[in-house]
């Protein structure tokens, strides 16, 4: 996910089951960005455009 090693499984007091939550949810961001860097190269004949 591009997380150091133990960022979230070395925080004390962190059970797995909020371990397993924190990077659920902190996937989402990167899926989103890929997902958008997808349409917006790949579309053919697409009014969109990358922001610079």
């Amino acid at each position: 996910m591009g997380l150091d090693p133990g960022h979230v499984t070395d925080v004390p007091g962190l059970s797995r089951t909020a371990q397993l939550k924190a990077l659920g949810n902190g996937v989402l961001p990167r899926q989103a960005a890929h997902a958008l860097h997808l349409l917006l190269t790949t579309a053919p004949n697409s009014h969109l455009t990358a922001a610079a």
